[in-house]
């Protein structure tokens, strides 16, 4: 598919007047990415300072994090197959006008419960946006460039994760708390201006049978979804009667999803699909790396503060070394997949991650701030690498009438990952240090639970590792791709597509 030209003079006969509608579109797409990333780092660094605008207790302050997050978990597959059925860029434009509408409607929510809902529908935004981008994407670019641009879409969300605590303390400290939301207005309508004007149509599906929306499947999915991020964002590091509740609430959700699936004629997800090796390799490395990665966020504050003494300040610095790192590696990853292989360019980044994170692990606290730096570093520029060589494996040969469900699913899988990571792994961090209460344990004591979470993330990824080789040892190379993991021959959701597919 040729990407649209934006109004103006016509292209001439060159091949170069094509470029500038591409570079055009992926602007669009880029700002697709980092507009849901802002809006989640930037409204962390804000709970204190909405705690006492609206004089509540942390445990009701949270909900405008997890407002958003619970949004966006149970909607976004929902929303990649609904965008696949009604058109990819009509969806995708209608979620930049719901994210906008309501990132403005927390600008100048008067309470707390309105702050809230309107964070709900900021996620509900957020979640069209993260699905369909890098749908919309995959026919957008021509195939061999796709590596590029999934490095690209990563570069532009770490942006957005790494700029939301900077720009959030600047805006509270000069304009106040209701400034970090209204500064995200005007992105918003230009982002809608830019999609409007230059990405491509979507056709939608063509069939009746694709045009049809599984509800019953797309609300059991949603309702075990959030009920898992629910037990899992409340937990606060331990799992007591209420989560426990809502995971066997999610279990039993995820059985009468499978019944359900199994006895529509049009499911929202052909179980078959995930016997596609390079699909359930893809879905279950990113939500273990996502594990991983969580897990510098959650135990690095504590590793720093209290092993190494440092001041808030310096946390912050330091802590802002891993954005800024996947940032800067992103694109240089991306053509180094196209380079080399989507294959070896995950075992590259696997191998990396599992590297920095042993060193992590066994990395004295006498080793200073550097000793902590430079593995967090290793961690970070493979985690890029992986990222963007896991999404173009999963996206590159997706048939066009699933690309949107798919992107959704890669997303999602991130997603659990990030929220899992966050409970598990401060879990697993509080239980090595040995203290229930680790802001208030022995520095001796932080300093094993961070080389005990550190540990306990290499084994996951080491864990990812091996289902990635099993898979490459039990199926065959797949075409067209040097360095590529394998597909069987009747991988069900896959058929080699081209950019004009």
């Amino acid at each position: 598919m040729t990407p649209a030209t934006p109004p103006g003079p016509g292209p001439g006969p060159t091949s170069p007047a094509r470029r500038p509608p591409l570079t055009w579109a992926l602007i669009a797409l880029s700002l697709s990415m980092l507009l849901p990333s802002l809006g989640i780092s930037i409204a962390n660094v804000g709970l204190p300072s909405l705690a006492a605008a609206f004089d509540a207790p942390f445990d009701e302050i949270q909900w405008v994090v997890i407002a958003y997050l619970l949004s966006v978990t149970t909607l976004i597959v929902g929303a990649g197959r609904l965008g696949d059925i009604a058109g990819r860029r009509r969806l995708l434009l209608g979620g930049v006008i719901v994210f906008t509408i309501a990132t403005l409607l927390c600008g100048l929510a008067p309470n707390l419960p309105l702050l809230v809902a309107a964070r709900a529908l900021q996620g509900a935004g957020a979640a069209c946006m993260m699905a369909l981008t890098m749908a919309l994407a995959g026919e957008t670019v021509p195939q061999e460039r796709t590596g590029s641009v999934m490095g690209l879409l990563g570069t532009m969300s770490a942006i957005g994760t790494a700029l939301g605590p900077s720009l959030g303390g600047v805006l509270i400290a000069v304009l106040g708390w209701r400034a970090i939301f209204l500064a995200a207005v005007p992105l918003g309508l230009l982002t809608l201006t830019l999609a409007i004007r230059v990405l491509p149509a979507s056709p939608p599906a063509a069939t009746a049978a694709r045009r049809r929306l599984d509800i019953a499947g797309t609300v059991l999915l949603a309702i075990t979804l959030g009920a898992y991020a629910l037990a899992m964002t409340t937990a606060g590091g331990s799992f007591g009667p209420l989560s426990v509740g809502l995971l066997i609430a999610s279990g039993a959700g995820l059985a009468a999803f499978v019944v359900t699936e199994r006895r529509v004629s049009s499911p929202l997800l052909t179980l078959s699909t995930l016997r596609d090796p390079v699909l359930a390799s893809g879905l279950t490395t990113s939500a273990l790396v996502s594990t991983v990665m969580m897990t510098t966020l959650v135990v690095g504050p504590f590793h720093l503060a209290r092993s190494l003494g440092l001041d808030p300040a310096l946390v912050g610095l330091v802590m802002s070394a891993g954005p800024v790192v996947s940032a800067l590696t992103g694109v240089p990853a991306g053509r180094a997949t196209d380079r080399f292989g989507t294959g070896a360019m995950v075992l590259a980044g696997l191998g990396g991650i599992i590297a920095g994170t042993v060193a992590l692990a066994l990395m004295p606290a006498s080793a200073g701030v550097l000793g902590y730096v430079l593995p967090l570093v290793a961690t970070t520029a493979s985690y890029a690498l992986f990222q963007a060589a896991n999404n173009t494996a999963v996206m590159r040969d997706v048939a066009p009438h699933q690309r949107g469900l798919v992107s959704g699913m890669l997303n999602l899988s991130r997603n659990l990952g990030l929220v899992t990571g966050a409970s598990v792994m401060g879990a697993v961090f509080a239980l090595a240090a040995g203290t229930g209460d680790v802001a208030a344990a022995e520095p001796g004591d932080v300093a094993r639970g961070a080389s005990g979470a550190f540990a306990v993330s290499a084994a996951l990824v080491a864990l990812g590792l091996a289902v990635v080789l099993a898979l490459r040892t039990r199926h065959r190379r797949r075409p067209g791709d040097p360095g590529a993991g394998a597909v069987p021959a009747d991988a069900p959701s896959r058929t080699p597509t081209g950019p004009s597919a």
